[in-house]
């Protein structure tokens, strides 16, 4: 998130009233500070998400719910499906501990269900990693139907998910589809949420939604790990949700990054229309930009590094080599923005 987007005067408001309301700064309980877990309850109910804050548990970021879910819910020979491509796949979380990463297919509509090997899921413990929301990298909403369908599919064969939602909140011209934890009556689902993407990454704070005795087991797990964290962060954004002041911020973020995406789409367009394809997010932080099969993003990754320009090649979340980039119109200054996606037209035009 550029520093350009965070809100500086609101977090100087919403800090100078921490003294009079955290009665202490000490370490809280497994499960998080009782006031934020609270306050998130009420917030996920405008999600229609039902979920009292007993079935919250607080973390610090949601590549921590993932590390904890993969120590206290997985063996060391357990399969994790995710999207093809997938954030994921740039992480070590899980294949550090022995874990193995299967692909799914993705379309318009998102991961395809029915795609994924059920031979796979004989012999260990399985489970599903999805972003249906404004996917990282490609940007991709799971449909609404295609949301149920992966829910049906995946309580057919027992296969759990981890719903990872941490961008549904930066939309755009209209909201994502409901979560996929908020048609699911079985407890099947974990959801994750962070105000990493939307407020404060520095913040770290992120929360797992799932049912009691889940979330209890991880909050002894993490408790075990860290004692929790910051008491400081979880009282600043139980002041951030309560004030209304967090819904104020994403109106206003929300239109800042709209503009953001708007003006790199004008570049793209400007000097990408004979290089490449792509699709127009409707929010999140990102756009897949597919080249020719014939550019090596490795090759194309080593000449941009020389001109100070740092690039995602689409390798990074894949499993197979691919010529694509990810794009970010999240941090970088709108002159760097547009000094960058101009030299990189002009390096791959010269390749």
């Amino acid at each position: 998130m550029s520093p350009d987007l965070f809100p500086h005067e609101t977090m100087k408001k919403v800090l100078d009233k921490i003294p009079s309301r955290a009665y202490s700064l000490n370490y809280v309980e497994p499960l998080g500070l009782a006031e934020l877990r609270k306050a998130i309850s009420n917030y996920l109910q405008s999600l229609k998400l039902n979920i009292p804050a007993s079935q919250i548990l607080i973390v610090s970021g949601s590549l921590q719910a993932l590390q904890l879910i993969s120590i206290s819910m997985l063996s060391p020979d357990s399969t994790v499906f995710i999207e093809e491509p997938s954030y994921l796949k740039s992480l070590h979380v899980f294949e550090s501990t022995g874990m193995k990463m299967k692909g799914v297919p993705m379309d318009k509509d998102g991961l395809i269900p029915w795609m994924i090997n059920k031979a796979d899921m004989k012999n260990s413990t399985s489970i599903l990693y999805t972003i249906p929301s404004f996917h990282n990298p490609t940007g991709l909403t799971m449909s609404s139907g295609r949301r149920l369908e992966v829910l049906r599919w995946c309580k057919l064969n027992q296969l759990p998910i981890i719903e990872d939602d941490v961008y549904r909140e930066l939309w755009f011209d209209e909201l994502p589809p409901l979560p996929l934890k908020a048609h699911d009556d079985t407890g099947n689902v974990l959801y994750l949420g962070s105000v990493s993407k939307s407020l404060a990454p520095g913040l770290r704070i992120g929360w797992i939604a799932g049912p009691e005795p889940v979330v209890e087991r991880l909050g002894d797990i993490k408790m075990q790990t860290d004692y929790g964290a910051s008491s400081l962060s979880q009282w600043a954004l139980t002041e951030w949700i309560e004030s209304g002041l967090y819904e104020d911020h994403l109106k206003s973020f929300r239109a800042q990054l709209t503009n953001r995406r708007s003006f790199v789409l004008n570049l793209l367009e400007q000097y990408f229309a004979h290089l490449a394809s792509w699709d127009v997010p409707k929010g999140g932080y990102y756009i897949w930009l597919k080249l020719a099969p014939s550019v090596s993003t490795e090759g194309l990754f080593k000449l941009a590094l020389k001109e100070n320009i740092l690039i995602n090649p689409g390798s990074l979340y894949s499993f197979t080599l691919n010529p694509c980039l990810r794009i970010s119109y999240s941090y970088a200054s709108l002159d760097d923005l547009a000094c960058g996606i101009k030299r990189l037209s002009q390096i791959i035009e010269a390749l």
